[in-house]
């Protein structure tokens, strides 16, 4: 699994959310920008990505996820 797919998973799950993926070899670094993660604390923002992949991780195609989860108003102010 490449990053690509990993964009194409995520994007198809939170379609309203900016995403990029960066990485290989089972390990990589998500970013997603969206309204979606408005009012959720970072373990939960993680769950949301976790619940996508979790098929993926299971089957050992993605090893390690780092993520920078933010709201729309989070990365205008970072």
């Amino acid at each position: 699994m490449d990053s690509v797919q990993i964009e194409q998973i995520l994007t198809a799950g939170l379609s309203d959310c900016e995403i990029t993926v960066e990485g290989g070899d089972g390990k990589y670094l998500v970013t997603a920008i969206g309204q979606v993660f408005e009012g959720l604390n970072a373990v939960k923002r993680q769950q949301t990505i976790y619940k996508i992949l979790n098929e993926h991780i299971s089957s050992g195609a993605i090893h390690a996820v780092s993520m920078n989860l933010m709201t729309v108003e989070e990365s205008e102010a970072a």
